[in-house]
């Protein structure tokens, strides 16, 4: 890889700015260049205005090695990338017929009539190469010159993330301004707060001279990363102290890499053969939301119900009356009818339910969950003394992490060791890096 490449990112849209919408080209960009081993210099985001536009582009071709902008390649008045960087750039405006056809053959395909401003699509610097959109009109970008890369992407997620793995990473690569792999290990934790996993992993980090670690707290989780700078030379060592650190962290380790917690349920329960069904009150439907977001999640989902009222606990779940007349519908004893009826309903080896919230004097919140396993059903009360609004989050991470746990001692009574089946894919990983 080019050494020290500098990587700048111009993200441009009055909709960011006003807060309409969030940055996810930067999160997606960012992440997508650190797993193979950059990271991003800094980030601007600008107005649509094209003196604004030209300025910052001007300051980051100067500071950049490689330039990449989202959005303004659109057919409107206010999609102004391309004619600003031209003029900065000095490059002529030229109209490519083959884009404009690309175009009009797309505006056919949908059986309706290309209007005259999207023309202006078709219009790109004449030192610029097209970069094919397949899932819109506005082709995307690629510029070298003075010794730099410029790589224009449009606005639309849709049309920039494929576009940026399938068309920039192979010619960032060819190019040699990125990696083919990650430079780093990154351990993903769950339940234990940032400082306090670096207090228990920190004995080990000092070992090691020359250690790189990095650590990034998500809602629940927590990531480590850790790399050397001469990663090649100490791929061994880094192999070494990750496997270390997984068997420091006990049942707080998730996974290596950036696998979800849904991800690693599916994947242990795809590998045991189990099956899960959900019964939510509280929550309406997110934890069901949240499992289908993992790609061959029917595999192992076999249905969700949301109960939020009595008659629903009672003709979809089964829950017994007198037992609702006996505790209140937000209870332990709920929590648990609901996860068996949950599992009796779809035949699941294993169900979650959730029910609540009572609210206290002093503004905390306590829920309960019902976990319905081959080895019975229990019960977890969950509070949250400073409760937000929004607490399904908090409330997905504390029950799918209970599910994942009863996975693991359900696999380790059937006589699989902490180093055996259910660490293939993290040894997995931990291979393809050495």
């Amino acid at each position: 890889m080019k050494s020290k490449a500098k990587f700048i990112l111009i993200t441009l849209g009055e909709e960011l700015l006003l807060g309409l919408t969030r940055n996810g080209h930067l999160t997606f960009i960012g992440e997508q260049l650190r797993r193979r081993g950059v990271t991003l210099h800094s980030n601007f985001t600008i107005s649509d205005d094209s003196l604004d536009i030209e300025e910052q582009f001007r300051y980051c071709w100067e500071k950049a090695d490689v330039v990449i902008t989202t959005g303004g390649l659109g057919p409107t008045v206010d999609d102004r990338t391309k004619e600003c960087i031209a003029e900065v750039t000095e490059d002529e405006l030229i109209l490519d017929e083959k884009i404009l056809d690309t175009i009009q053959l797309r505006f056919d395909s949908m059986g309706r009539k290309m209007t005259a401003n999207n023309r202006k699509q078709a219009y790109r610097p004449a030192s610029a190469e097209v970069l094919e959109n397949p899932n819109g009109t506005a082709p995307g970008l690629w510029m070298e010159k003075e010794g730099k890369t410029l790589v224009m992407l449009p606005g639309p997620p849709s049309e920039l993330q494929p576009m940026f793995i399938d068309k920039v990473l192979p010619r960032l690569q060819e190019k040699n301004l990125i990696q083919d792999s990650e430079n780093f290990i990154q351990l993903r934790t769950i339940g234990i707060g940032e400082s306090a996993l670096e207090t228990k992993l920190q004995p080990l980090f000092k070992k090691h001279a020359k250690l790189e670690v990095a650590y990034c707290a998500h809602q629940g989780q927590v990531d480590c990363r850790i790399s050397f700078s001469n990663a090649e030379d100490c791929q061994d060592e880094l192999l070494e102290l990750a496997n270390e650190c997984r068997e420091r962290l006990g049942d707080r380790f998730l996974c290596f890499g950036h696998d979800s917690l849904t991800k690693v349920i599916c994947d242990i329960m795809k590998a045991r053969n189990r099956t899960l069904a959900l019964a939510e009150d509280q929550t309406s439907g997110y934890l069901a939301n949240e499992l289908s977001k993992v790609e061959g999640f029917s595999e192992i989902f076999l249905g969700s119900v949301v109960a939020p009222g009595v008659d629903a606990k009672v003709d979809l779940l089964s829950v017994p009356e007198e037992m609702l007349k006996q505790h209140t519908q937000f209870s332990a004893e709920i929590a648990m009818a609901m996860a068996a009826g949950a599992a009796e309903k779809f035949e699941a080896d294993y169900s979650l339910s959730i029910t609540g919230a009572t609210k206290g004097v002093d503004g905390s919140v306590t829920l309960f969950s019902g976990l319905h396993s081959p080895n019975g059903v229990l019960a977890k009360e969950i509070s949250f003394k400073n409760a937000p609004k929004e607490i399904s989050s908090r409330v997905f991470n504390v029950v799918f992490d209970w599910l994942r746990q009863e996975l693991l001692k359900e696999a380790y009574q059937a006589g699989k060791s902490k180093d055996g089946g259910l660490r293939k894919e993290s040894d997995n990983i931990l291979r393809s890096l050495s």
